[in-house]
């Protein structure tokens, strides 16, 4: 193995789905272990250059990005062992393929992201949140046991009693680049009763919502705001799962269970023809108490338009019980329960596009100041006073783990929470 410096490659490493940050890393490389990964690192560390790890590249801010090396994980993508109730897999997977593999053992991951292009070290480097968190937690909830290469370029095996393990899921590539993974699984079902609610305001829907996931009513519970040529559309969408004989009692579409799971694809197809998937993407993403969340979201899907978000854009909304989650760095509102709020944004141009940054930080400034904490895989220009604040009472263990594992704060200089040379402003 060795270090590429491929124009293509290097290319292709220097941007993510947000398309507002550009780094060209110095060079790539497509490992083919987690020992060689650990001699890159072990390799970068000595030398003081950083690096990222990346899978595919969907973080909207620059988060996998570096002019040091990149390290593609898309060659790291093996299904090791499938049972019942786990499968191990390699960190380059894609959920799609877990999915897959599962599904034909008659299983599948408890919480599933809306789109399934991404990858299993990806999500849980940020914690992975999906219409079923609310029963089951985040994806980062789901995992029994991981392989992760340290910053010293060692390569280690933890569990959940380890500091390590803590410091990597929905650490941010802070401490360790995640390398496999187990993850738990579920009995599958074969279909799906699909329904959608529409209300009138944010305030009902909020309010149904917590209801259904109180009692349990739903197997899947999402909330959505979208704008159109005919006005503003609030609704909710829930889903039971089932296998026949037996069905739900609710009306509403049937579908399969895969094609349920695999909804946005037939979206990600049009938005690759017509070009939106390369555009800016300044999406927003805040978990917000329950006790402001709705007030919040009420001012905010006023104030927002159909240009605001372009034709493919809304907003997302939906509760989950925060005693359910559990990695420490996941950073979540005190209250029991938390909702997750979602602007997901498709601009015309450049120009809109850093009007919306700026806006970005006002909604972030005002989500925190009603409680709330950002879910950082979206684009939000902070500052090391915002992380600083973010992180709260548990920055300094955060601190304490960067020293710890990685003591030459080589990895993921992205995010900008620690200072490096490598982090420098958006270009």
């Amino acid at each position: 193995m060795s270090l590429s410096h491929d124009d293509g490659l290097r290319d292709a490493a220097s941007v993510d789905f947000g398309h507002l940050v550009h780094h060209r890393p110095s060079a790539v490389v497509r490992p083919r272990s987690a020992r060689e990964v650990a001699e890159v690192v072990r390799s970068a560390a000595a030398a003081g250059v950083p690096v990222a790890a990346r899978g595919r590249g969907h973080s909207g801010y620059g988060q996998a990005l570096t002019t040091g090396i990149v390290i593609d994980m898309s060659t790291l993508a093996t299904v090791h062992e499938v049972r019942d109730d786990r499968i191990v897999v390699d960190a380059g997977a894609g959920w799609d393929a877990v999915l897959e593999a599962a599904w034909r053992r008659g299983s599948a991951p408890p919480v599933l992201t809306d789109y399934l292009g991404l990858s299993v070290g990806g999500t849980l480097s940020a914690g992975g949140i999906g219409g079923t968190s609310f029963r089951y937690g985040l994806q980062t909830d789901t995992v029994t046991e991981l392989e992760v290469v340290t910053g010293g370029g060692t390569v280690h095996t933890c569990v959940p009693s380890d500091d390590l393990f803590a410091a990597v899921l929905g650490g941010l590539g802070q401490c360790g680049i995640i390398t496999r993974a187990t993850l738990r699984l579920v009995g599958a079902r074969e279909r799906v009763r699909r329904r959608e609610i529409d209300h009138a305001t944010v305030t009902s829907a909020a309010a149904e919502q917590l209801w259904f996931i109180e009692v349990g009513r739903f197997d899947f519970v999402q909330g959505q705001v979208r704008y159109g040529a005919s006005g503003r559309r609030i609704f909710l969408e829930t889903a039971t799962y089932y296998t026949t004989p037996t069905e739900p009692h609710d009306d509403g579409e049937d579908v399969p269970y895969l094609d349920f799971q695999h909804r946005l694809d037939a979206a990600e197809a049009l938005l690759t023809q017509t070009g939106g998937w390369f555009q800016p993407h300044p999406w927003w993403n805040c978990f917000l108490p329950a006790s402001t969340a709705v007030d919040f979201l009420e001012s905010l899907v006023d104030a927002l338009t159909a240009d605001d978000l372009g034709p493919a854009g809304c907003v997302l909304f939906y509760p989950v019980f925060t005693e359910r989650m559990h990695a420490p760095l996941v950073r979540l509102p005190p209250e029991r329960v938390a909702y997750l709020i979602a602007i997901l944004r498709f601009p015309p141009d450049a120009t809109t596009a850093a009007a919306q940054l700026t806006q970005n930080l006002h909604l972030y400034r005002e989500a925190r100041q009603r409680g709330g904490t950002a879910y950082p895989i979206g684009a939000i220009p902070f500052t090391t006073a915002d992380w600083h604040h973010h992180y709260g009472t548990d920055w300094p263990r955060l601190r304490e783990w960067k020293s710890r594992y990685d003591p030459a704060q080589i990895l993921t200089p992205g995010p900008g929470i620690f200072p490096t040379r490598d982090h420098c402003p958006p270009q």
